[in-house]
């Protein structure tokens, strides 16, 4: 038996009973059927059902709510209440289903791994969707509608003079992720200063990879490639140091930073096939002894891990043909048509709403710093000039285009995560999108591009007159950072900091509730998730972190040897520690007063002490540093 025998995706055209009945009998080691919802959070729901129990009950399952689990299962705050959680799974038969391989349980009968059929499911409270799953679909039905509507009542739109839009029969929404991530053996860690000098020296960039890494890679590349996901490549990025050879040959202390990319997607199914190419390279690198993470900044000091969503819109004609909307007709005299133009402006005139459901926890904001190639700012580059396509990789989201490739042109956003809800993320850029296309869609290519290209302080029929929102430059060498909080917004620095632009302005969270898909409700379930896993990961693990930190650092001089430099080194680590870490009677510990900051849910207060924690604590772990470099007895 070899993995070529087994099944791996069941195509949306053979969800009907009958096909699966064969599907199933003929392919015994699917001995699973697992339901999969999508709550807000972007976790997905797991579960082992029989599948004898899925085929006795197939009808049921298909064609009506089969699946029931409670609000404690997924995370709906403000919508599955303690004394109203049912929770219903509806079956999505419009995407493709996947099948899970057990690597390490082996059927008897067949010889075969043990494999479960995870069917991607919408989730219903009270008869109503609530996931983000039928979010991202609604979302998407919602815009494509706007958009037929647009077509009919004005047929020529600047840029697309080439197509007949009266001809226009579907919408489709491309989209495609890339996923980094670092691996690393398990229990081994890297000092951050040679990870630091190497992505300095950029030592790891687009490297051989070897050993076990390497075999990881291609397993993982072949799996994704037998999922029809049509990997495109698989390559180290920037950050990592080289591994160690131990006694039996083997590699060891492996830290480095991989990405692995695959061919778009349209819709529902691009953020499908993301949460399963997470699954993939997570199980083959555990295969080969590695350890991967997706988090944003695992390592505090070294690059973090993005996930560069790119999205376009295309249009469909009644022959059949598929045309790049963003596109323009002449691709060497203009950048982009007038839906280009503004789709781009619409998600940079509302990002201050979109920002939250990209960035919702502390890991992914500690990505989102100067120095990392990550964007903290808002704004775009098209290129120097229309003929010459270049890619500035200094901002939040760039345009993507090849002269003799028009259907390439798309945006690609860089601030997402691999941990972002994509689902969410991607239903959020597609709404403002909307916002900006129907704002822009009268107007000439000239005044779309001036639009865009304006300077602050100069007023526009769109955009906001205090900002900017190009630039072709470096944003981080070029400005100061006083130049780019005023020119293009100042980013939030906390997760509570972000979650108050929902209040904050509420004509932008306009444009993701128009037509009530992404509903008020919904906007405050998520917001109250956030915060409450914010409020949770803050207390409970990055303070107890801290705290092992402080303890760990000891007095490491001798009398004998020690030095005015020690002293006073050492004397400043005591006062920082001190600072953070103990209470006296006179004031509490820096600890003490987040803990009592959330107690009296003063959470403005808890997030102002958050960051005064992440300084101190950089400034302790610093002059620390400097007083063991100082220690050579």
């Amino acid at each position: 038996m070899t993995q070529k025998d087994l099944l791996y995706v069941i195509p949306a055209d053979k969800h009907d009973p009958q096909s699966l009945k064969e599907i199933l009998a003929a392919h015994p080691e699917i001995q699973f059927v697992s339901v999969v919802g999508i709550d807000f959070a972007g976790n997905d729901t797991d579960e082992k059902i029989p599948v004898s129990l899925f085929i006795s009950e197939m009808h049921s399952f298909l064609e009506a709510s089969a699946v029931q689990t409670d609000g404690s299962s997924v995370v709906l705050p403000g919508i599955a209440s303690l004394n109203n959680a049912r929770v219903d799974f509806k079956v999505d038969k419009d995407v493709n289903w996947f099948v899970d391989y057990n690597y390490e349980h082996i059927d008897l009968e067949t010889g075969k791994m043990v494999g479960t059929l995870r069917i991607p499911s919408f989730l219903i409270h009270n008869d109503v969707f609530v996931d983000s799953r039928s979010i991202l679909k609604n979302s998407l039905d919602f815009v494509k509608q706007e958009l037929m509507s647009l077509f009919a009542k004005q047929p020529t739109i600047a840029g697309l003079e080439h197509v007949n839009l009266a001809e226009v029969e579907d919408i489709v929404f491309t989209c495609a992720t890339e996923l980094e991530f670092w691996v690393k053996t398990p229990a081994d860690a890297a000092p951050v200063e040679e990870l630091s000098a190497s992505q300095v020296l950029q030592e790891q960039y687009w490297q051989r990879t070897r050993g076990n890494v390497r075999t990881a890679m291609e397993q993982a590349v072949i799996a994704l490639e037998r999922y029809g996901l049509e990997p495109e490549m698989g390559h180290k990025e920037v950050g990592g140091v080289k591994a160690k050879m131990d006694g039996t040959g083997h590699l060891s202390h492996v830290m480095e930073q991989l990405e692995i990319d695959w061919k778009y997607s349209q819709g529902v199914q691009t953020a499908d096939n993301e949460l399963l190419a997470r699954t993939i390279i997570k199980e083959v690198f555990r295969q080969n002894g590695l350890e991967v993470t997706f988090q944003a900044k695992p390592i505090e000091g070294v690059a973090g891990n993005g996930e560069h969503t790119h999205v376009c819109i295309m249009a469909k004609m009644k022959t059949g043909k598929l045309v790049n909307l963003f596109a323009p007709t002449d691709m060497r005299q203009n950048f982009l048509s007038a839906i280009g133009y503004g789709s781009i402006m619409g998600i940079l005139k509302n990002y201050e709403v979109v920002n939250p459901i990209v960035s919702a926890t502390n890991d992914s904001l500690n990505r989102l710093k100067p120095g990392f190639e990550a964007p903290v700012c808002i704004v775009t580059s098209l290129g120097h000039e229309p003929a010459i396509p270049s890619r500035n990789r200094t901002i939040l989201a760039g345009l993507v285009r090849d002269i003799d490739s028009p259907m390439a042109t798309r945006f690609e956003v860089r601030s997402p995560n691999p941990f972002t809800n994509t689902y969410m993320a991607l239903a959020a850029f597609y709404m403002t999108m909307l916002d900006g296309i129907l704002a822009t869609a009268d107007k000439s290519l000239v005044e779309l591009e001036n639009e865009l290209s304006k300077k602050a302080g100069e007023v526009g029929f769109y955009l906001e007159t205090e900002r900017e929102y190009r630039s072709e430059e470096d944003v981080f060498d070029d400005y100061t950072a006083e130049e780019r909080d005023r020119l293009f917004s100042k980013p939030p620095a906390t997760v509570w900091e972000n979650l108050t632009a929902f209040e904050k302005y509420p004509e932008k969270v306009a444009s993701l509730t128009r037509g009530n898909i992404i509903r008020p409700e919904f906007v405050n379930s998520f917001k109250l998730g956030a915060q409450k896993r914010w409020q949770a990961e803050l207390l409970n693990r990055i303070i107890p972190d801290y705290f092992d930190a402080i303890v760990a650092m000891k007095p490491l001089h001798k009398v004998e040897t020690v030095t005015d430099s020690d002293l006073t080194a050492w004397r400043e680590v005591q006062t920082l520690r001190r600072y953070i870490a103990k209470d006296s009677l006179a004031a509490p510990s820096l600890f003490t007063k987040i803990r009592k900051a959330f107690e009296a849910q003063d959470y403005a207060l808890a997030s102002e002490l958050q960051l005064e924690l992440a300084a101190k604590m950089k400034e302790v772990k610093c002059t620390y540093q400097q007083y063991k470099r100082n220690i050579i007895d």
